[in-house]
């Protein structure tokens, strides 16, 4: 991650602003759980419940604030969470946190994290 500037923030809180909403949310949690394949659109919507039109909109924002990118195979378009940007989110994040004050401690953060992935 390079230096935080202004744009940076400004970025980050758009990704954040775009993930802010439930359905996006959990587009991006699928997208995730299906790294790096991907889905295509109808396999979201029909994951997720999520009519056509309205999950069109919702891949519009994420891939407008590059949340999530899109390749195109033939007739199909294939959803990828951009993991690349989101690790660098996840990165601005812990650096704010765990190293300019105390409010986190990193070890907690990583171990309870393991927990989670253990139990699921």
């Amino acid at each position: 991650m390079g230096p935080i500037t202004s744009e940076n923030v400004a970025r980050y809180a758009d990704m954040l602003a775009a993930m802010g909403a439930e359905p996006r949310l959990r587009i991006v949690r699928l997208l995730l759980a299906a790294h790096p394949a991907g889905l295509i659109a109808g396999d979201i919507s029909t994951e997720l419940e999520i009519t056509p039109s309205t999950l069109s909109h919702h891949l519009d924002r994420l891939k407008r604030e590059e949340v999530v990118t899109v390749r195109r195979e033939g007739t199909f378009l294939w959803y990828i969470a951009n993991t690349s940007a989101l690790e660098e989110l996840l990165q601005f994040l812990f650096a704010e946190c765990c190293t300019r004050t105390t409010g986190i401690s990193p070890a907690r953060f990583i171990t309870r994290n393991a927990e989670l992935e253990t139990r699921s």
